[in-house]
């Protein structure tokens, strides 16, 4: 049976502007998918576990992760997360205006799902959240989540 519930996306994302372009990226392509956002490290753990003013959040079923996040780094974030037994299965993108190999290499070593950087052209940034978006709703089979709703 066709799964009809809504693909719960948590952005990990500290610039607002990136923010906005990937809500609008979101808003415009899919109407089955819900985006929550968070603006630092700490508070993406604390979304994923459901603490403190995150208690009654659903799981996501994707996050977007950007690497330069304040008070906990992207990669900080990814290890804590492909660590937990009850996170680990999350598929996480990391999408990021790093190109540094280092970054690349260190995201896929902690078992990133996918690597994307950001284009900064506002058309190019629109058409990879799109793609991004199109490919975990669409074509990849999501795992169903074991935790509470």
């Amino acid at each position: 049976m066709f799964d009809m519930r809504p693909i719960e996306v948590l952005l990990v994302e500290d610039d607002p502007g990136d923010v906005l372009l990937t809500q609008e990226a979101f808003e415009h392509n899919k109407v089955r998918n819900r985006l929550h956002v968070v603006n630092d490290g700490e508070d993406a753990m604390d979304f994923l576990r459901r603490q403190g003013e995150y208690a009654d959040v659903p799981r996501p079923d994707l996050i977007l992760l950007d690497l330069n996040l304040p008070r906990k780094d992207g990669l900080e974030v990814l290890a804590e997360v492909k660590a937990d037994a009850d996170l680990r299965a999350i598929p996480v993108v990391v999408l990021t205006t790093s190109e540094a190999e280092e970054d690349i290499l260190r995201s896929y070593n902690l078992h990133a799902n996918a690597y994307v950087s950001k284009p900064v052209d506002f058309t190019q940034f629109i058409r990879v959240v799109r793609q991004i978006d199109d490919f975990f709703v669409t074509v990849v089979k999501l795992p169903r989540s074991t935790q509470r709703p």
